[in-house]
């Protein structure tokens, strides 16, 4: 078996490309990855064109041997780009070995460890705030209608779910500092109207659902260290699971795990077990997000097993299409440090129509599936449908 060909595909998600290696054999066999980003889908894609010459007529079952040959030749590029390529790559080799051995891909790790896994509701109100003509969804007008959003949620059978500072109005906006400003960068301090502002939609929320739910916060980059701390300190009542954000400082991110009673969950931005190491062995975060796509799931499992030596939890982070759903759940399958899982409810009409099979979320769970490979296939005729750039 030999690698015949390589490309990238490309679909329209609305607001942001998805994107995705796939891999064939000269027997026949295709595999596939998703790598993501939607801020820089050509450059990943120019990278995976750039290794295509290192791939073609190798053995893909020899996994290890191709990503560390790939890792070395981007050596001097680490993390990025050149890693979310190889992240797809990984990817669609381990999709193409699971199905030449018939067998599921956590199979190959020792797994199953658990037949299904705790999802939440991601984006909850954010992408309704934005987006919400194209979802088909009403607008967030008042805090009232924040809080029918809770009430779907719930009534969909989810006991969990995560927000930004969704901050209703006509038009409702999400704050997000860290995704705008002009030149010299953004302005990150924290005002005590934004303090105001996320205080009470974690209280909206927390009204809506009681005790029956877990709430999620993430503030992504918008804050520094000492914002992420009033923030934690005021949300301190409303017991939330965890308060996301991202830093590349992990000693900020201990000062924030310090300074409050709020569980902590960071790590989304960041890359390889090298990556994650000081991250890790400062215990700053009571949870470690692993992205699937950007890491390669090579790359994941040894984060995983690399936190549970200190008895840290992970959260794969998986705001990507089904594909990327069906690759985080695999990791979730074969350890066993794993808290909960994200994923995007509010999405595009389209999400289940360019897989060969939508997951199955039963009562806040993903259901492991049985199927060689990942699970499901990208349905290439569907995707023609929905092509990017528009």
């Amino acid at each position: 078996m030999k690698i015949a060909n390589v490309e990238t595909l490309h679909c329209d998600a609305g607001w942001r490309p998805w994107s995705y290696v796939k891999i064939t054999t000269d027997d026949g066999l295709v595999g596939y990855g998703e790598y993501g980003d939607g801020r820089n889908p050509w450059g990943i894609a120019g990278c995976v064109r750039d290794l295509t010459s290192v791939l073609i007529g190798r053995d893909p079952r020899a996994i290890d041997s191709i990503t560390t040959e790939l890792i070395w030749i981007g050596r001097n590029n680490p993390g990025g780009v050149f890693q979310k390529a190889i992240g797809g790559i990984d990817a669609a080799l381990w999709d193409i070995k699971g199905k030449a051995l018939g067998v599921p891909v956590y199979e190959l790790f020792g797994g199953p460890t658990r037949e299904r896994m705790r999802v939440y509701w991601s984006h909850c109100g954010t992408s309704r705030a934005r987006h919400w003509k194209l979802l088909g969804t009403p607008p967030l007008k008042t805090y009232d209608d924040i809080a029918n959003v809770a009430k779907v949620v719930m009534g969909r059978g989810f006991t969990a779910f995560k927000t930004n500072i969704v901050i209703p109005g006509d038009p409702a906006r999400v704050y997000g500092e860290s995704f705008s400003g002009g030149p010299g960068g953004v302005d990150r301090n924290t005002s005590q109207e934004v303090v105001e502002q996320a205080r009470r939609l974690i209280a909206t929320f927390r009204d809506a659902v009681g005790d029956k739910a877990d709430i999620l916060l993430d503030l992504n980059f918008n804050f520094k260290t000492d914002g992420i701390i009033k923030m934690a300190q005021v949300l301190e009542p409303y017991n939330l699971l965890w308060l996301e954000f991202d830093m590349y400082d992990p000693e900020g991110v201990l000062q924030v795990k310090q300074a409050s009673e709020v569980p902590i969950c960071t790590g989304e931005c960041l890359y390889t077990a090298r990556g994650y190491r000081r991250y890790i062995d400062l215990q700053c975060s009571d949870y470690m997000i692993i992205d699937v796509p950007w890491n390669g799931f090579t790359e994941s499992k040894k984060i995983a097993d690399y936190a549970a030596t200190y008895d840290i939890n992970i959260a794969p982070h998986n705001f990507y299409s089904h594909l990327s759903t069906y690759m985080s759940a695999a990791l979730c399958a074969t350890v066993h440090n794993v808290r909960i899982m994200e994923a995007d409810i509010d999405d595009v009409p389209w999400k289940d129509d360019i897989v060969t099979e939508p997951p199955e979320i039963k009562d806040g769970y993903l259901i492991l599936s049985k199927k060689p490979g990942w699970g499901t296939d990208i349905n290439e005729k569907e995707l023609a449908k929905h092509p990017w750039p528009k």
